[in-house]
């Protein structure tokens, strides 16, 4: 990336929506990660039309400056960090639900309108969006799209990929793309549309999506089973996939997640047992499937729980939600992101309890069972770091344990920053240059995004 002439305050003064108030650049120097740069960016530009991200991004562009794109500042991975001699380009502004068409199960949505906003208003009209994070009710469907979120129904709906038919997106040096369909099918070129979901907002910034809806099933079930420890939770989660079940929900937290959650919240499922597993089915089978569930877990637990009512499934399904702000009450947390086979979790949470061992850091953990994608959490105390030291030793221990085990390094949420330096050794020599290759295509200057992802 060329050495920029001006400085950025010097060249967005010229854009209306651009600030360089103290406290608007602190607010965008960090995301969820806990990592914090040494410095924060220069400039923060609060985008509430898509022309203004164009102008934004014609303004960089021309004058070699690096932009980070930023939605609700949600992220887990750094991907929306900033730093001085960086512009921020906000579009947590751009928030609203344009159209639904209820009969083609569709709606076209800004950036930065709130997943859980997008879900209340598909339940008006019986439907709802899948790509469910646990921070719905806080994370946009913009930064959603960045990492290609996935959450406690892509067990069975899929992830962000799945549930976005078109973008339009504007690209580094202001044109605006148009990607994808209106349609559930369409082959013609290549995937564009799928290739910027995922890319961190190194490729363009997405100023409007097409997203698909889907009808809200007819029932729910819900189960609870709690065991003597995480390794045998990882068995029974395993049992479920083994015995060709489908669930819509299988989410799994371990000990110290549920002293956690116990302590914040005021519940007690701790005292239940050492590890929690929570399993929904939905459809007009949901209660035989809830059977076959049961019928496959009880062999490993202590107890199994079917929830009486739709009051007590939203309790259990909310234990699960509070567990990342519950330990956020403990200290700094750094949120881990692999995935392995899905007959290898019981291995993987055997290996993250050996790293908390050998490296003296706390680590605790919950899961996406259904589809091998656990979320191993570091918590540190305020004053320590998270990028360097046992902390940064665990993270990169965390990864070789997923490779070992046939997984990967992240499932949903993003290299980002923090996860960059593993990433060659995942993808290969070949893979990654090729990868640069189409970043470059997009981006020739190398201004979106600078030193995330890839």
């Amino acid at each position: 990336m060329p050495d920029a002439p001006f400085s950025p305050a010097a060249v967005f003064a010229a854009h209306p929506r651009a600030t360089t108030d103290p406290a608007a650049r602190a607010a965008a120097a960090t995301d969820r990660s806990g990592y914090e740069p040494p410095h924060p960016p220069d400039v923060v530009v609060r985008c509430e039309t898509a022309d203004d991200v164009a102008l934004a991004l014609r303004l960089a562009h021309e004058h070699g400056i690096a932009v980070v794109p930023r939605g609700t500042g949600t992220g887990l991975a750094g991907g929306s960090s900033a730093q001085a001699g960086q512009v921020v380009v906000d579009v947590s502004g751009m928030d609203r639900i344009l159209a639904i068409d209820p009969v083609e199960m569709t709606a076209v949505v800004e950036p930065g309108v709130l997943n859980a906003t997008v879900n209340a208003a598909a339940a008006e009209h019986g439907l709802f969006y899948a790509p469910d994070p646990a921070s719905t009710s806080i994370c946009s469907i913009g930064g959603n799209i960045a990492t290609n979120a996935g959450g406690m129904w892509c067990a069975k709906y899929g992830v962000t990929r799945e549930s976005v038919l078109g973008l339009a997106v504007v690209l580094a040096d202001g044109r605006l793309l148009r990607t994808g369909r209106a349609t559930i099918k369409g082959v013609t070129g290549y995937d564009l549309n799928a290739l910027i979901i995922g890319s961190e907002g190194t490729l363009g910034i997405v100023v409007e999506a097409t997203l698909r809806l889907r009808p809200r099933p007819v029932r729910t079930e819900t189960l609870a089973a709690y065991f003597d420890d995480v390794e045998t939770a990882g068995r029974a989660a395993s049992a479920i996939t083994a015995a060709r079940i489908q669930p819509s929900i299988l989410e799994l937290m371990d000990a110290g997640t549920l002293d956690a959650v116990d302590r914040a919240t005021g519940t007690r499922h701790r005292e239940l047992g050492g590890a929690f597993l929570l399993a929904q089915t939905d459809g007009f089978g949901a209660h035989l499937e809830l059977d076959a569930v049961e019928a496959a877990v009880a062999p490993f637990a202590t107890l199994v729980r079917r929830a009486a009512d739709a009051a007590e499934a939203a309790a259990l399904v909310a234990a699960r939600r509070d567990a990342i702000p519950s330990l956020e009450r403990l200290g700094r947390v750094s949120i881990g992101d692999i995935a392995v086979p899905r007959n290898r979790l019981a291995e993987a949470f055997a290996g993250l309890e050996d790293i908390a061992a050998r490296t003296g850091v706390r680590i605790v953990s919950v899961a996406h069972a259904a589809d091998g994608n656990l979320h191993p959490m570091i918590v540190v105390g305020w004053d320590e770091s998270i990028t360097e030291g046992p902390a940064k030793a665990a993270l990169g221990e965390m990864f070789h344990l997923a490779r070992r085990l046939g997984g990967t390094l992240t499932g949903e949420h993003g290299v980002g920053l923090l996860k960059r330096e593993w990433v060659g050794e995942e993808l290969g020599e070949l893979s990654l240059s090729l990868q640069r290759a189409i970043r470059s295509a997009f981006d020739p200057a190398g201004i979106l995004n600078p030193g995330k992802a890839i």
